[in-house]
């Protein structure tokens, strides 16, 4: 089936491409969500038409996630955990651990939008990016510390109750 993409879809085109799918996808995936538009079920104004509001749209949630990227700049991400020798954490911090802490500062980003090239398994401050949409791509800063040990001591000392 021929379609016009009236939003960017990954491993399948861009915004404004018209592309040929299987009719399933387009059925199933593609149109009911509004990702794109039957190529030959108008005339070439309608379509025309239909892109235009699309782009203006496009545009506002440029400008809209444009924002949101300038506030998530400065965040800083804090996470602790536990490490043993040589700064190596006793497990890894995961792109969920992430958008978990950035939930508690008040910004609702998807995990699958946090782009880590992989886990991350040592003490330390990185750069990570988040993908907000429409090509606005925002990098906040990762601090991962180690849990004092003190806390763990003293939660190992105290006896347990039955």
């Amino acid at each position: 089936m021929k379609v016009i993409l009236s939003e960017d879809v990954d491993n399948v085109g861009a915004m404004g491409t018209t592309v040929m799918v299987a009719d399933g996808f387009a059925r199933n995936y593609l149109l009911p969500r509004k990702l794109a538009v039957q190529a030959d079920s108008a005339s070439a104004k309608q379509v025309e038409h239909e892109m235009a509001i699309i782009r203006r749209k496009e545009e506002r949630r440029k400008a809209e996630f444009g924002q949101v990227a300038k506030n998530l700049e400065k965040v800083t991400v804090e996470i602790q955990m536990r490490a043993g020798e040589e700064e190596k954490l006793f497990g890894s911090v995961t792109t969920s651990m992430i958008a978990e802490k950035l939930e508690e500062k008040g910004f609702a980003v998807d995990r699958k939008k946090i782009s880590l090239a992989e886990p991350i398994k040592s003490l330390g401050i990185f750069s990570v990016p988040v993908k907000l949409g429409c090509g606005v791509e925002a990098t906040i800063k990762v601090w991962v510390s180690a849990i004092q040990d003190a806390v763990i001591e003293s939660a190992e000392a105290t006896p347990e109750q039955n």
